[in-house]
């Protein structure tokens, strides 16, 4: 089995350790005499066997922890019995570090608690053996080679994974904010379609069948009253454009266009339908005032509903009623339903749509389709505090 491809900088630590080694070989520095009790292999040559075992388990640090530290360990005892290498030692202390921080989260766990009881071990037992002050100094020996490489490595391990995480954190975050701004984006689209559709398209319909009728009627006297209507509507049209402009222009998202449609106006919206040539009864009653959600949302429903009946209604009468009762706004128009002989506007089905999404935006229900001869469209809308918009 082919060991893994150490890291660049393992390579380097490595190649420091045994350099610095063989350094101190020559110089003859070591860490114990030959004289010393546990010296069994006096001499430079039994060094070199740890320390190369060593310098090459650094290679194995990053990519293998858990390989090197054993095989790091059998070295280090090995380096014991000979007079000793400073550089052996060094490059045990960052193979338990790397153990520590690169190894498996268990082993990492299971290292700090081996280093400290052999710390506890080496202090206790041979002061307990020999009964000298001087015994306590193996136990801090053990304790600087083993547990702080360890204890340190520990440290770094939850320094780097406190970063890591928040890290993760800020990722999500930026990812939930963009949704969020993606989904507003979408929701402010939605709502300034709904706007600029339900702004112009009853005064376009008025124009396209008053044109329509003056191509096809040659009579004078039919011909001015529908350019009359028709230059009414188109300054209406504009003036209705330049306020959503006007705000689209501003940027902000939060107001709604100036001269917000109300429940008031609903008088003036069934004159200028008639003034198109609709024939249109009005029957509002309600009581109390009513949420600017609603009202909007109301007034944009008939508008709707009378463009629809100019462009697609039978000749007969137009009924619109709203009416109040437990707490719902119920919004109905009611307009001729069959084959039309007049001229036609074109409809893309939008209108519907954007009278659904303003009923279910508000919690209320949205129904329209034929009822008998009639074509009826009916939203109830909550009046209770709190409407989202």
């Amino acid at each position: 089995m082919a060991l893994p491809r150490p890291h660049r900088f393992d390579v380097y630590i490595a190649a420091g350790g045994l350099l610095g080694g063989l350094l101190l070989v020559g110089i003859g520095l070591g860490t114990r005499p030959s004289s010393d009790p546990i010296t069994l292999f006096d001499g430079p040559w039994p060094v070199l066997v740890p320390l190369t075992v060593l310098a090459g388990c650094e290679l194995l640090r990053r990519t293998a922890p858990r390989t090197a530290l054993l095989t790091g360990t059998a070295a280090i005892c090995a380096d014991l019995v000979t007079q000793g290498n400073l550089a052996t030692i060094l490059m045990f202390t960052d193979v338990v570090y790397a153990a520590v921080l690169y190894g498996p989260l268990a082993s990492a766990r299971r290292i700090q608690w081996i280093t400290g009881l052999l710390t506890v071990a080496g202090t206790l037992v041979p002061f307990a053996v020999w009964r000298v002050p001087e015994a306590l100094l193996i136990g801090v020996v053990v304790g600087v080679v083993a547990y702080a490489p360890a204890a340190t490595g520990w440290i770094v391990r939850n320094h780097r994974d406190a970063a890591e995480a928040a890290r993760l954190r800020a990722e999500q975050t930026a990812l939930l904010a963009e949704m969020d701004r993606t989904q507003a984006v979408t929701a402010e689209r939605a709502r300034m379609a709904r706007e600029l559709h339900d702004m112009v398209a009853n005064h376009l319909s008025a124009i396209a069948i008053h044109s329509t009728a003056a191509l096809s009627i040659d009579d004078p006297a039919t011909s001015r009253e529908a350019l009359s209507v028709i230059r009414e509507n188109s300054v209406d049209g504009l003036a209705e454009m330049r306020r959503l402009i006007g705000i689209l222009r501003d940027g902000d998202g939060d107001r709604e266009p100036s001269a917000v449609p109300t429940l008031a106006g609903l008088t003036a919206l069934v004159d200028g339908a008639r003034a198109n040539g609709l024939d249109v009864t009005l029957d509002a009653r309600h009581h109390g005032a009513v949420p600017a959600p609603v009202e909007l949302a109301a007034y944009r429903i008939v508008q709707e509903s009378l463009t629809n009946a100019l462009k697609h209604a039978c000749p007969g009468r137009v009924r619109v009623s709203l009416t109040e009762r437990d707490g719902d706004l119920t919004v109905a128009v009611s307009s001729p339903y069959g084959d039309r002989d007049g001229p036609r506007a074109p409809g893309s089905g939008a209108g519907l749509v954007g009278m659904r999404e303003r009923a279910a935006l508000l919690g209320g229900t949205f129904d329209a389709g034929p009822d008998g001869p009639h074509w009826t469209v009916r939203a109830t809308l909550p009046l209770h505090e709190g409407v989202p918009e």
